[in-house]
């Protein structure tokens, strides 16, 4: 099965906690990574199956964009990325992930 990887970055926490949580209900796709990008924004990473990732984004990037103030600063989905994009980006399911991982 193709996996995807997708992230989006906005601006403010009540932003990108709207998307996590719009991108994990509206797709089969696991949360990997969060992390404060600069100057008040923030960044979450997905990956689960390509199509599952495409609409998870979508979710997420018109739930960010709902909330008051929310303002998507960027968004990507790099489809069936290489194994080593793993050991230069942090996009690997972690211990704290994999028991939530979707299979």
């Amino acid at each position: 099965m193709p996996i995807a990887v997708g992230t989006i970055e906005t601006l403010g926490f009540p932003s990108i906690l709207a998307a996590a949580d719009a991108m994990v209900k509206g797709g089969r796709v696991t949360l990997v990574f969060f992390d404060k990008a600069e100057k008040g924004n923030f960044f979450i990473t997905i990956r689960g199956p390509v199509s599952e990732v495409e609409r998870a984004m979508e979710e997420g990037i018109k739930a960010a964009k709902a909330v008051y103030g929310g303002q998507v600063m960027s968004h990507y989905i790099i489809p069936h990325p290489y194994e080593n994009t793993e050991g230069v980006m942090p996009i690997d399911y972690t211990p704290e992930s994999e028991p939530h991982r979707v299979t």
